[in-house]
């Protein structure tokens, strides 16, 4: 780049945050790919198809303005009521621009979307982790297994239709000296309380602890 091109490359920029700066640098780069780029809530958001997350991951690590080069954290969140429920987080940090950055994928059940593995190896057991908890399924994983629960677990506990109570309960058996798996047994319903509030009650007590039956107590 000549002095004069920098010189008018920092004029276009006048005006705008470092933020909105890298977000449009992002588009402009990753335009093929992304669905939408820019700043929401303090960090820049990219939205892409689930089938492009490692061509766009790929490309914010290695472009040298961008220098997104650590995958900071990797998680879902579970939509059952639309028609593609999943969305796919991936939680990117700059050191050299000191800036994070947001990359946003949805997913509908049963879809598989492409590891990260091979760009990040941080990814490993993230992508395990989501696997194991909403039951997203990433293609091309070296060892897609189970993270956190047990083995035999069965569903995902993230997901929002998983039971409160889950499906089995684990307890020691003393007749047979182990620890046993078996089907979730309440011992009651679930009940509803729907107590007055406690701060509602307390108007209440509040205005007639200034009432009496002695007029003359009243008046004073």
């Amino acid at each position: 780049m000549t002095e004069t091109e920098s010189i008018t490359a920092s004029d276009d920029q006048i005006g705008r945050s470092p933020l909105q700066v890298m977000a449009d640098h992002i588009r402009d780069a990753g335009a093929a790919m992304l669905l939408t780029c820019d700043v929401v809530r303090g960090e820049i958001e990219a939205r892409v198809n689930s089938r492009d997350v490692v061509a766009m991951l790929t490309l914010l690590r290695d472009d040298r303005q961008a220098a997104f080069t650590q995958l900071i954290d990797l998680t879902a969140v579970d939509y059952p009521d639309r028609k593609d429920r999943f969305v796919v987080v991936y939680q990117m940090l700059s050191m050299h621009n000191n800036m994070r950055l947001r990359l946003v994928a949805t997913v509908g059940e049963g879809q598989a979307v492409p590891s990260a593995t091979g760009v990040f190896l941080a990814a490993n057991w993230a992508e395990r982790e989501v696997w194991d908890m909403f039951g997203i399924f990433f293609a091309g994983h070296p060892d897609l297994r189970r993270l956190l629960t047990d083995y035999g677990f069965e569903g995902h506990p993230l997901r929002k239709d998983f039971p409160l109570t889950g499906h089995v309960e684990v307890r020691y058996d003393d007749s047979q000296r182990r620890v046993v798996n078996e089907p979730v047994h309440l011992v009651q319903e679930f009940r509803d309380f729907d107590f007055l509030s406690p701060w509602e009650g307390m108007h209440k007590e509040l205005g007639d602890a200034g009432k009496t039956d002695d007029p003359d107590k009243t008046a004073k």
